[in-house]
């Protein structure tokens, strides 16, 4: 791992988490939302990291454990680490209660439907959306921002998969508070904010795993970061591409970030 890569991987993971910012920008700037396109991206996203996670990811985890362990037992810690990374975001996500779940995103003439004191409550599911956001990005922060320390190549396509998933988590924080309080404004800092968990999760990750860097503890991130972006494909991104679009156009998006994230490594092969 290349310590000097700290400042390009910050500058991505920080990159990633702004997008939810960039949601925003989208949902006010469109009066109509392209709910195919968005299907698309998220299909795309969950491609690029359910590729690379089994692809890339996983396989360096096993290469540094088996280094250490030998193959047999490197082998069943690999294994072991990529379902403990998988129950730990499956954890935080049940924490979220499905109300305030920043993935569950509602319509616009059903925001304008309510009287005051659904905005009031629909304030607070904005703001506890960007809370649940912040919680849910920020494994994602270190999970960028240690690939991209490892390999910057690598950690640019995963900057750009998570960038994509969290374009509408963007606009599921902006789209409540917006309806609520009648401010652009508020809502666009708010959901800037609620993204600038990921780089805060990529330095603390940092800070504290510093001093034990070595092979064991590289190959038992890469293992977990593998099991968690699989979880938030499998259980966030294609879900929500399906509900958005044809079942088709989010399918094609899966195979579309698959090609696209097996070429960029050949490049660099």
């Amino acid at each position: 791992m290349e310590l000097s890569n700290f400042w390009p991987a910050f500058g991505l993971t920080l990159f990633a988490g702004l997008a939810t910012g960039i949601g925003s920008l989208i949902g006010f700037a469109s009066k109509e939302f392209n709910s195919k396109f968005l299907s698309g991206a998220l299909g795309f996203s969950a491609g690029v990291m359910i590729y690379v996670s089994f692809v890339e990811i996983l396989a360096e985890a096993k290469d540094l454990l088996t280094i250490v362990y030998g193959i047999r037992k490197g082998s069943w810690i690999t294994v072991a680490a990529f379902f403990v990374g998988i129950a730990a975001v499956a954890v935080i996500d049940r924490l979220v209660p499905s109300f305030q779940n920043p993935h569950e995103m509602h319509t616009a003439a059903k925001f304008e439907a309510m009287d005051e004191r659904e905005k009031q409550k629909l304030m607070r599911m904005g703001l506890f959306s960007a809370l649940a956001i912040a919680i849910h990005n920020f494994p994602e922060g270190l999970a960028t921002f240690m690939s991209a320390l490892s390999d910057p190549a690598l950690g640019i396509s995963i900057a750009v998969a998570v960038a994509i998933h969290n374009i509408p988590e963007g606009l599921a924080v902006s789209v409540p508070i917006y309806y609520a309080t009648g401010d652009r404004k508020k809502a666009l800092i708010l959901s800037f904010l609620s993204g600038l968990s990921e780089p805060v999760g990529a330095l603390m990750g940092y800070f504290i795993l510093r001093p034990i860097f070595n092979d064991t503890t590289l190959g038992l991130v890469f293992a977990a970061v593998a099991g968690l972006m699989v979880y938030i494909s499998l259980d966030e991104l294609l879900p929500t591409a399906r509900e958005y679009g044809e079942h088709h156009v989010a399918i094609s998006g899966v195979i579309a970030g698959m090609a696209v994230m097996a070429v960029s490594l050949l490049l660099f092969i």
